[in-house]
């Protein structure tokens, strides 16, 4: 896979429907990003390694499905923060249900923002913009995070 200068979002999703409505939502983003898909917790891990052994840069942000199968996807945050070069990059993990014991325990595992799974193109749309407002999609990671009204989300990573 071609990669340039940290251009990536690393998408770990394991429904076709929630690919297909991300993809078209990054597709309309003024930003030119390149939507890398891991369909699992294993392929995300094996995507990032490959990533490290090639020398290419770090994704621009991480969205993370919180219910994946097999390895669930906090224990695939607690892995990616335990990343030294994943510490300026921003994850936001997402679920269809907007449980408090898993808001809370995803930001102490270090999550940047969680955030109830957009269920349309407009919402996926309207979520990247707000991402995009924070600075989380210039390449600049959380460096020059601005605060926003309607995302939850911490300022630095753990």
């Amino acid at each position: 896979m071609l990669r340039q200068e940290n251009d990536t979002i690393l998408l770990v999703e394991d429904e076709e429907a929630a690919v297909l409505l991300i993809q078209q939502s990054v597709a309309s983003c003024p930003e030119k990003l390149h939507l890398a898909v891991a369909r699992g917790s294993g392929e995300a891990l094996e995507w990032l390694a490959d990533t490290v052994a090639r020398g290419y840069s770090m994704p621009r942000m991480i969205m993370l499905d919180l219910k994946l199968p097999k390895l669930a996807g906090l224990a695939v945050l607690r892995t990616l923060r335990m990343e030294r070069r994943l510490q300026d990059v921003p994850i936001v993990v997402f679920s269809e249900k907007h449980e408090p014991p898993d808001v809370v325990l995803s930001y102490q595992l270090g999550a940047n923002s969680f955030v109830k799974k957009p269920a349309s193109h407009a919402e996926f749309t309207k979520l990247l913009r707000e991402l995009a407002d924070l600075g989380w999609l210039s390449g600049e990671g959380l460096h020059h995070s601005r605060p926003s009204g309607t995302i939850d989300r911490r300022a630095t990573p753990r």
